[in-house]
């Protein structure tokens, strides 16, 4: 194989996933760009409608590890297909449901498949491509989550308005019909694992590795949580209440361009990176906490914060999916389950923090997470976030990627 040949990308394959990511978040999130239209059109209050959210995250939260484990021996496309066609199947529901248990019932299957397919995309991806662009290909396939982020739920917001939301959840179900031909022409197959070579969830999660990368995706993503959950309240304490949106928007195109950097470096500068948007994460809370009144700081700290957020899930990934190896899919679902914990604890420890401290306390909050963040990050530097190998000319010091360079 030529080395033109082995650099290129399996970009219809990867930009696939990147669909299917941008399906699951889009998914999920768009009830929160509609909630008066959807509370109108079922009959209840927008309190109650913003529940789908959460049984979506309790759907991802409850099926990823049991799922995942159960569905080792099946064949990757296949399964993959499968976890679309979930979405397929409750976003149609929802678009035609008249009643609201239907449709929660209809947002907890949604939330099933996005555990499943969490759990997949990573390692899949990483699958497709030799050991020095697995970082990259993880990156891509990602990308969808930033984009659903910054412009699918605006996007679906707007089409909300112009179209009503059952077309919304109607056009979702188109996309993922499409995705399914596009995923069975496109994507190659893998076999699932052999019996023998199966881990258990508990054998996996003993790896060494896999703890640390864990502990750092609840730690870092919950502290971002507690500050995104409640951006509003915090900024009408600033008195910058009429300008969420703009603030959001600025977050969302510095979460794009950090997708873009980590994308760029990640296969060669993982570990640097992970302590780099850690440290750029608290510097920003920091600046939140002790000029959050003024406008600029804001802004400044606000963006400072999407680009430390945007890649992190590929970082975690990647560095997840190197640890444990062959049980990387495994891996990834406790990622998925600690992931929707984060979003969970970030909703009931900043409302508890907003009540009886002020949205002042969410600083001290996250300045604590990331210090906790950056001590696991550098403390794990033999196994999870591997310092870089040497390559002095010391072989048997060389990391197991390096090895073939072994005379």
């Amino acid at each position: 194989m030529s080395t033109v040949s082995q650099n290129r990308l399996p970009w219809a394959a990867l930009l696939a996933l990147a669909m299917a990511a941008f399906i699951t978040i889009l998914t999920e999130a768009l009830p929160a760009g509609i909630l008066p239209q959807m509370a109108q059109g079922l009959a209840v209050s927008e309190a109650w409608i913003g529940q789908t959210v959460t049984i979506y995250a309790i759907g991802s939260l409850v099926a990823a590890i049991p799922l995942t484990a159960a569905t080792q021996s099946l064949r990757r496309r296949p399964l993959l297909l499968a976890a679309i066609a979930g979405f397929v199947v409750a976003n149609t529901v929802t678009t035609f449901s008249g009643s609201y248990a239907l449709t929660m019932v209809a947002r907890f299957l949604a939330g099933v498949s996005a555990g499943l397919l969490w759990a997949l995309l990573a390692g899949y991806a990483a699958r497709m491509v030799p050991e020095h662009q697995k970082g990259r290909a993880i990156a891509i396939a990602m990308v969808g989550t930033p984009l659903a982020l910054s412009l699918g739920v605006p996007a679906g917001t707007f089409l909300g308005h112009l179209v009503g939301w059952r077309m919304c959840f109607g056009i979702m179900s188109v996309l993922a019909l499409v995705l399914m031909v596009w995923a069975r022409i496109c994507l190659p197959d893998f076999a699932g694992q052999a019996p023998g070579r199966r881990l258990s969830p508990g054998q996996v999660f003993t790896v060494p590795g896999v703890r640390p990368v864990l502990f750092v995706v609840l730690a870092f993503v919950l502290a971002h949580n507690i500050l995104y959950t409640y951006i509003a309240p915090f900024l009408s304490a600033a008195g910058m209440a009429e300008r969420t949106d703009l603030v959001l928007l600025v977050f969302g195109i510095a979460s794009l361009l950090g997708i873009w950097i980590i994308g760029v470096l990640i296969d060669q500068y993982l570990r640097a990176l992970t302590l780099a948007c850690t440290v750029v994460f608290g510097l920003a809370a920091l600046a939140l906490g002790v000029a959050g009144d003024a406008s600029a700081v804001v802004y400044v700290a606000v963006a400072a914060w999407g680009l430390a957020f945007g890649g992190v899930a590929t970082l975690f990934q990647t560095a997840l999916a190197k640890t444990a190896g062959e049980a990387a899919d495994i891996a990834q679902s406790m990622l998925v389950t600690a992931w929707n914990m984060a979003i969970a604890g970030g909703g009931i420890v900043g409302g508890l923090l907003l009540e009886r401290l002020g949205a002042g306390a969410f600083a001290p909050a996250l300045l604590g997470l990331l210090a906790a963040t950056l001590v696991v990050v550098w403390a794990a530097r033999q196994h999870g976030f591997p310092a870089p190998a040497r390559t002095d000319g010391a072989c048997p010091a060389m990391a197991e990627r390096q090895k073939e360079a072994c005379p």
